[in-house]
């Protein structure tokens, strides 16, 4: 997963939710946008990706 992935994801008007925090990666469970109900899930180190996530614990898509 690149950080041009999840903003398309992002984009597509699904969500992300973050389900594990350590303490140089993130694992997110990817969310449709008709639910909520999780499709995927990935860890990731890329600090594109951790900056872009920060300090929140989802997307803002209302799940």
């Amino acid at each position: 997963m690149t950080l041009d992935d999840l903003q398309r994801w992002e984009d597509s008007g699904a969500g992300w939710r973050v389900v594990h925090r350590g303490a140089e990666s993130v694992t997110v469970s990817l969310l449709r946008c008709d639910g909520g109900e999780e499709v995927d899930r990935f860890v990731t180190d890329d600090p594109a990706i951790l900056a872009h996530i920060g300090g929140r614990a989802s997307s803002d898509c209302g799940f």
